[in-house]
């Protein structure tokens, strides 16, 4: 009964006064930018029950010949999901790959998580997990309590066709070369949170001479580092190991519960929409200043709304409370909060794609991630409608747009109630404009500039939408109701009403 309620509600949606200054307008004379499908990317660490008893089960009637889940692979394959980033985070900065590979596996003490790692998923099945999803594997190496070679003699093993490591990959049962092309140097080695923790004066030396070595194992890799939006720490990243980078790796989670699980109220979350633009511009001006603008990409490689729920980090005297972590995958967590974040931190990145041409979902499975994995199957939480809507149903091309929008009070401060993007197919003639209400309860008016697309106003649009009953609507074991539909709304003087609490799709031709 639910599903035709909704339908019913976005079909037949009253008028909001038209005394709303939200107008969508494209900007004459601006060009189109192509974005990269990188941004719909995502992130896999072995932290609690992502990989094992997340896209990893063996032995479970779920799971393939190899292990990995299967509904876990048609769930990432739905989202098109194109790119993802593994060990970690805060795992890879004490992780040794060569543990890992091989028919004598050790178990290992994991000493960011504090938890005895099998070492039963590595290198191969990582890799063999991404040809199965269909996306291009991502290497997170260990700037941490690793070491240059280290990182290189990686790089010989998944890439080489000759030399000691590569001999061993085909021992192993690869013969040809897993031909990995993105690599990154460190995780979050900025923050004191990190096992392996560099100065900035030690930063830009370890990075340039890593850099040096992996390219000596394969001319052809896509380098990044871990940097932050921050002067201090990235300039003379930049100064220094620039030249061999081809991306910096910045993180973002807004909503920081690792010591609270307190989730915050929709309204509190929703205010974060417009932070991810901060770490953009200041990450722009970064490279600005090092002379780097357009030769360096940005790959925002770890995002999410909400931080890992985790008691006990950077405190090692004290320890964690590990039973805590399981908290993360409460259902009712993940509201159309999530959803209305996802679309608009997607929305900035677009926004941004001459600069942005990454970003990672943080992670895909279990803990915040867009899939929650149990035993008997799966759910797809509303930040996975989300995402599949972006992947799914965006065109190539961002067409520039001027977006007037009313405040949304939130407390003392407030956010634009609504966030827009349009995008185009390469002939122009078709537009898909995505639309987010972050009014909890009401709809809002936005005016379109069909005639500046080239359209004759319509007097109805076909449309897609992702809303609940209530911006507290959730997905969860048995009751997965917040839902993609599609609809057809009335378009009244160029103005279409977009529904509360909702990520709209408008299909424009």
């Amino acid at each position: 009964m639910k599903r035709f309620v909704l339908i019913a509600l976005s079909a037949f949606l009253p008028f909001v006064p038209v005394s709303s200054q939200n107008s969508m307008t494209v900007k004459p004379g601006a060009g189109r930018v192509e974005y990269n499908p990188m941004i719909f990317g995502a992130f896999l660490e072995h932290f609690d029950n992502q990989v094992y008893g997340g896209v990893f089960c063996p032995g479970s009637p779920l799971s393939d010949e190899d292990g990995f889940r299967k509904d876990v692979i048609e769930a990432v394959k739905e989202l098109k999901v194109p790119i993802v980033r593994w060990p970690g985070g805060c795992f890879v900065s004490a992780y040794h790959w060569k543990d890992a590979v091989g028919p004598d596996r050790q178990s290992v003490w994991d000493k960011a998580w504090q938890v005895e790692d099998p070492n039963t998923f590595g290198t191969d099945e990582f890799v063999k997990w991404c040809r199965k999803v269909g996306c291009e594997p991502f290497i997170c190496t260990n700037a941490g309590t690793g070491t240059m070679e280290e990182m290189s003699d990686w790089v010989e093993y998944c890439n080489q066709t000759v030399g000691k490591f590569a001999r061993q990959r085909a021992a192993n049962g690869s013969p040809e070369p897993f031909n990995v092309k993105y690599w990154s140097i460190g995780n979050e080695n900025w923050g004191m949170h990190e096992l392996g923790e560099k100065s900035p004066e030690e930063w830009g030396p370890l990075v340039t001479e890593s850099a040096k070595l992996m390219l000596s194992a394969d001319k052809n890799i896509k380098l990044f580092a871990a940097a932050l939006p921050d002067r201090y720490w990235t300039l003379p990243l930049l100064k220094k190991a620039g030249y061999l980078l081809d991306y910096v790796s910045i993180h973002g989670y807004w909503a920081g519960h690792d010591i609270s699980r307190d989730p915050g109220t929709y309204l509190q979350c929703v205010l974060r929409t417009g932070w991810p633009e901060d770490s953009i511009n200041n990450t722009i001006k970064i490279l600005e200043e090092a002379g780097m603008e357009g030769r360096i990409k940005i790959a925002f490689d770890e995002w999410n709304l909400r931080g890992w729920y985790h008691p006990g980090i950077g405190n090692l005297k004290v320890g964690y409370d590990y039973q805590a972590r399981r908290e993360n995958d409460i259902a009712s967590t993940y509201t159309m909060a999530d959803a209305v974040f996802t679309a608009c931190f997607l929305n900035t990145c677009l926004r941004h794609a001459d600069k942005v041409e990454i970003a990672c979902i943080s992670p895909i499975a279990n803990t915040r991630g867009p899939i929650f994995v149990h035993p008997e199957g799966i759910v797809k939480r509303t930040s996975f409608y989300a995402m599949k809507m972006y992947s799914n149903d965006l065109l190539p091309y961002v067409v520039p747009t001027v977006n007037v929008v009313d405040p949304l009070p939130v407390e003392d401060d407030s956010t634009g109630v609504l966030d827009v993007l349009l995008t185009s197919d390469a002939a122009g003639k078709r537009f898909v404009c995505a639309v987010t209400n972050k009014h909890p309860e009401k709809a809002e008016p936005l005016t379109i500039d069909f005639k500046g697309m080239g359209l004759k106003t319509p007097k109805k649009v076909s449309a897609r939408v992702l809303c609940g009953d209530s911006a507290l609507d959730y997905n969860d074991i048995g009751d997965e109701s917040v839902k993609p539909f599609d609809t057809t709304m009335t378009v009244k003087d160029g103005v279409v009403s977009v529904p509360a609490h909702s990520v709209t799709f408008l299909f424009l031709e």
